[in-house]
């Protein structure tokens, strides 16, 4: 639920700095790794909006971002689905995290 609150803030935010008064769809990246549940997401963003004069009735649209990561031990870049798993490709766990461990608003559409 405080995820989805500080979602709605930034959005609140954002109107107040860009002058725009309605916010009709949200476009939110959450990657894999992030450990955000993108149901919970959107669950609870139907309760939170519902006192926002900029956020309510918005629509939320969740962008599912693959995790990758690059393997120290053989060099290349991999998919990956846990942060605990192994390289794909020589089992390897010397692994740094280059994509889908956030969760980012990608896109908005406003009135």
């Amino acid at each position: 639920m405080s995820l989805t609150e500080g979602v709605v803030r930034i959005l609140e935010d954002q109107a107040a700095a860009h002058n725009f008064t309605k916010v009709k769809t949200v476009w939110l990246e959450i990657g894999e790794l992030s450990q955000v549940d993108p149901d919970s997401m959107l669950f609870c963003f139907d309760a939170v909006t519902r006192g926002s004069s900029v956020a309510a009735g918005a629509r939320l649209e969740i962008v599912r971002v693959p995790g990758e990561g690059f393997c120290l031990d053989c060099a290349k870049s991999v998919k990956l689905a846990s942060r605990v798993d192994g390289c794909p490709e020589c089992g390897g766990f010397a692994l740094s995290v280059t994509q889908g461990a956030d969760m980012r608003i990608k896109e908005l559409e406003v009135e």
